[in-house]
């Protein structure tokens, strides 16, 4: 990946990318060594990492759910003239290096983590010890995100920004995130101060962010005791979420739920196989789905139904099941199906998802107990951008074995990154 300065141009949190090669200059934009050596430019270049993460059709909030549930069957296109968002619908070979929604996901993933690295590589010029680590701990739940989406959709990634970036293995950039968000753990004892939560967009809950993030990149690395220690420190009760307006829209509403014109979710079994369907008393169709409306798309969670809808940055659903997972990775069959039953009976959470249902009553095995698992993933955390992932890992059915439950393994890499870094590996197969 070349090296990219952001800078804060339109207000605090709006940015604009310059040159890949050169530093252009115009009277509305600081330099990046004004940026940087500035409290004020660091802390607005950190209002800027969810504009940049969150903010339109261009961006990974828009970009990952979107490209992961075509590509697992959460999602279909409804207008052909989608015609990237079509192609990974398709998937396989359908999908080519210069596709739009992975090249945005890719490019502005790597454009989040750079100004992350950029506030993280100059937070010590900042002398309010409270407002450092606000910035530590902000800064490095953005860079592990955007490093989370990297992982998620391809097998490598560069670590860092220059000419020629060597890539490194997804378990190397898994690392990388769970390494920056328990530098930014242990920045937090130094209490954040008001002289930063005033001054930054509200909404995320560092503490419990950074704890649920570490859990959530353990669990794909295979770290099973690390993402138990995490999950259990998250304060399920906390809401952590992006938050929008009418100026900076929600991302999937202002593409997807505002219309019918995009995508919409393939059915009301999100997605699923006859043989994973969502039981008919599920109160999580009725959360996800509305059926009353022929004219209006069929997705209705509550946090794609306005402009102004926050998103979870993590569900509570999410991290009991982490728990879950674990505990039946382990080996700890009657733990596991504890934290499975804390997700099938619940009536409600911070975000109002539950399930309603009564408690596993499947074979008490690993395999089915697993497989379980996964079936509340994909329900429970439905368009959260995890079923990829969670496809492959759970071992289902891949493109061009019977069943395939998804139509690709790994994306190949955008053109822009081929075509400027002659250390770009090949295409994986599918």
């Amino acid at each position: 990946m070349k090296k990219t300065f952001i800078y804060s141009v339109l207000t605090a949190t709006t940015l604009l990318a310059t040159s890949c090669n050169q530093e252009f200059l115009n009277p509305s934009a600081a330099s990046e060594q004004q940026v940087v050596n500035d409290v004020n430019g660091l802390i607005a270049l950190a209002n800027g990492l969810q504009y940049r993460l969150t903010i339109g059709r261009a961006s990974p909030g828009y970009a990952l759910p979107t490209a992961i549930g075509l590509t697992t069957k959460e999602l279909k296109v409804l207008n052909a003239g989608n015609g990237d968002e079509a192609f990974l619908e398709t998937g396989a070979g359908s999908v080519q290096n210069p596709n739009s929604v992975i090249s945005n996901l890719w490019n502005q993933s790597h454009l989040v983590k750079a100004n992350a690295d950029n506030i993280l590589n100059n937070v010590n010029i900042v002398q309010d010890a409270g407002t450092k680590s606000g910035l530590i701990a902000y800064a490095s739940i953005f860079k592990a995100l955007a490093l989370g989406n990297l992982a998620t959709g391809w097998e490598q990634a560069p670590l860092v920004v220059g000419t020629n970036a060597a890539f490194v293995p997804r378990a190397d950039v898994l690392k990388a995130a769970i390494t920056t968000l328990e530098s930014a753990a242990t920045a937090l004892a130094t209490p954040v101060s008001a002289s930063f939560t005033s001054r930054i967009v509200p909404g995320i809950d560092l503490a419990n962010t950074i704890q649920a993030l570490i859990a959530r990149y353990s669990i794909m690395l295979g770290d099973y005791d690390k993402a138990l220690a995490a999950a259990a420190k998250v304060d399920l009760t906390k809401k952590s979420a992006f938050n929008f307006d009418d100026t900076s829209r929600n991302p999937m509403f202002d593409v997807v739920f505002s219309n019918r014109n995009v995508t919409e979710p393939t059915n009301t079994d999100f997605g699923l196989p006859a043989s994973l369907k969502p039981e008919a008393a599920d109160k999580r169709i009725p959360f996800f789905f509305q059926t009353s409306s022929a004219t209006n798309n069929l997705g209705r969670a509550s946090f794609y139904t306005a402009n102004n809808s926050a998103l979870p940055v993590y569900l509570p659903g999410e991290i009991i099941l982490i728990k879950a997972e674990a505990q039946a990775r382990k080996g700890n069959l009657d733990a596991a199906v504890t934290e499975l039953n804390n997700v099938l009976t619940k009536t409600t959470d911070a975000w109002g998802i539950g399930a309603g249902l009564p408690a596993y009553a499947g074979e008490k095995t690993a395999t089915a107990i697993l497989t379980e698992i996964y079936r509340q993933r994909s329900i429970e955390l439905f368009l959260q951008g995890f079923r990829l992932e969670d496809s492959r890992r759970f071992g289902r059915p891949g493109p061009g074995t019977a069943g395939a439950e998804r139509t690709r393994n790994w994306y190949p890499y955008p053109t822009t990154e081929k075509d400027n870094n002659t250390n770009t590996p090949n295409d994986p197969a599918i």
